[in-house]
Order: C-alpha cells, then structure tokens, then sequence
C-alpha cells in the first residue's frame, strides 16, 4: 500500500465513460401509435432522493428518443447476468430494422403508474415520468421522477427495500 510520501505512477486515460461501473440498464418504452420498444442504456443513474428521481441519457437519433420525447415517460429495468444475451442483442440491434422484441422473445407488462412496458424478467423496474431533460453532447438526459418501483419478492424487505447485493449486475 502506499503512504503519503510514495507516488503511484499514473498516465492520461480516456475521457470517453470514464467513470465507471454504471449500472448497465434496459429502458423500455411505448410510442404515442403503442408500438413497445426498448434499448440499452449505459448513461443512467440518481439524480435527486427528494423527490426520488432518475436520468438516463439517450442519443437523439436512437429510435426510442422520439417515442420518450412524445409521451414523457420511460422505465429503467435493472438487468442481471441472466439476461446478458437478450440485453446484448437489444443493445446491437433498432426496432428500425426489425421485431427485436420478438426475436428474443422479450416478455413484456404494463406499468402500474406509466404508460409503458416493464421487463418483468427483470429484477427491477423503475416506471419514470419525465420532468426535465437537459442536451450535454451526445446524449440528451432526460429526469424521470421516480413513480413506482417493482422488486422480484426475494430481494425486497417487508419495508420495500432493495438487496442490491442479491443482484449479479452484468
């Protein structure tokens, strides 16, 4: 371990997602037609606790920014190493091209307090309405405040707290 008075030797990295890990989240939504569609997500994160609130950052000429901007709402599905293949296959391929849904049979429910879809496989699911959004370069961000939150029964307390440790994050 070094002391005060040693330097470890340190070099310019990337500034491209340099801070990491981030949660690795599927976000599903619905368009104003009621075509579903969901993508993956490497931007998301808390951005308030009072009132609980999330962003997530999404690159305008994705398919499912215009259906986010057109009916203000979003769900952030946190996802585990079990659905690693679905979640890669979601990430490489656009709606634009064809039913990804369906080729990976990607079960879907609707949302309790949102119009849109959660991933019940899936071990949360936060249904969002979206408040604000602010355009940072690549991405626009858009603020969801937090409107319910679905926990697999295992892994939530009586009192509805997660165990996030229970959860193999990809």
């Amino acid at each position: 371990m070094d002391t005060l008075n040693e330097v470890t030797e340190k070099k310019e990295a990337k500034k491209k997602s340099c801070l990491q890990p981030a949660p690795k989240v599927l976000v599903s939504c619905r368009g104003l037609d009621g075509k579903n569609n969901v993508l993956a997500v490497g931007y998301c994160g808390n951005c308030s606790y009072d009132p609980p609130m999330v962003m997530v950052g999404i690159v305008p000429s994705r398919y499912s920014y215009k259906l986010i901007k057109e009916s203000g709402c979003f769900v952030v599905n946190l996802v585990d190493r079990r659905y690693k293949d679905t979640f890669d296959y979601l990430g490489s391929h656009s709606k634009r091209d064809g039913d990804k849904l369906a080729k990976m049979n990607v079960k879907l429910q609707d949302g309790k307090k949102v119009n849109a879809p959660i991933l019940p496989d899936c071990p949360v699911n936060i249904e969002c309405t979206v408040v604000d959004s602010i355009v940072t370069g690549s991405h626009e961000m858009f603020i969801g405040k937090v409107e319910y939150v679905h926990a697999d029964a295992g892994i939530a307390d009586a009192d509805g707290n997660i165990d996030f440790s229970q959860i193999n994050f990809l």
